[in-house]
């Protein structure tokens, strides 16, 4: 077991350094939860330190035949606790009645779909620990004014604070990829709900970040039509909101389509 897959868009990539995994792992810190669910385990060499930590009960899901076969037979252990499914089209709900955490080294062409999985389940989900591309992993984490701030990174900091952890070489992989990863924390913060229309604030965000050069109050025509919204908000750029100024101007937008219903 000396590797760990990462599967890519281009073929798959195996982590050549165990250390890599021993961090990744340690990266979690579980706390107030008595369930682990990995993502995407592979030849489980995240698996192996996952199951020496007892201070939890590690479970795994993965789609791929081959290595449900392999994970079987190897950690015996685990046998009952494998998921052969996919995560995505997996009902969280009926694993686990209680929070659980999660891990992985997430398939990189589905990694922001599972983290809106994630944020559909977010008040079961206190902690994710994950692998992915780098790029992802700096716009996750990114903070407003930077350039790599947007939809990911509102959405995802709305409900979770998100911290980089360490940068992982391409040089690691066999084959090497062509981009580099990184490894994030997620920890369920304070905010129970956001105070305005969460339908509504996924479209604020989305319209503001799908024209990202241009100032709200244009790019915001997508979801306002021909009304015009007076707030100075308006004047700015998406990356320059914060998460709370998205709040505050998605209740503008909800105040103003309310009258425009009224009328």
């Amino acid at each position: 077991m000396g590797y760990v897959r990462a599967k890519k868009n281009l073929g798959q990539h195996f982590l050549r350094d165990l250390n890599i995994a021993k961090k990744i792992v340690a990266g979690m810190e579980a706390t107030n939860v008595s369930k682990v669910l990995e993502i995407g385990p592979g030849m489980g060499v995240l698996t192996q330190y996952l199951l020496q930590n007892d201070n939890f009960e590690t479970h795994v899901v993965e789609i791929d035949t081959e290595s449900v076969a392999y994970l079987k037979e190897n950690f015996p252990q685990l046998s009952d606790r494998i998921i052969g499914e996919d995560f995505l089209k997996y009902d969280l709900k009926s694993l686990f009645k209680e929070p659980f955490a999660v891990i992985g080294n997430f398939p990189y062409n589905i990694s922001s779909q599972i983290f809106f999985k994630v944020l559909e389940h977010r008040d079961q989900i206190p902690e994710v620990v994950g692998m992915i591309q780098k790029e992802v992993a700096e716009r996750m984490s990114a903070v407003p004014g930077n350039k790599t701030f947007g939809i990911l990174s509102v959405l995802m900091q709305a409900f979770y604070d998100i911290e980089y952890l360490f940068t992982v070489s391409e040089n690691v992989f066999d084959p090497p990829p062509k981009v580099k990863s990184a490894v994030i924390r997620m920890k369920r913060n304070t905010t129970s709900n956001l105070e305005c229309d969460e339908k509504l604030f996924f479209r604020v965000v989305k319209a503001g970040f799908n024209q990202r050069r241009k100032t709200l109050r244009n790019s915001l025509k997508a979801v306002l039509g021909d009304q015009k919204l007076d707030d100075e908000l308006m004047s700015k750029r998406p990356e320059q909101l914060s998460v709370q100024e998205f709040v505050y101007l998605t209740l503008k937008v909800q105040e103003l389509l309310n009258t425009q219903l009224r009328e």
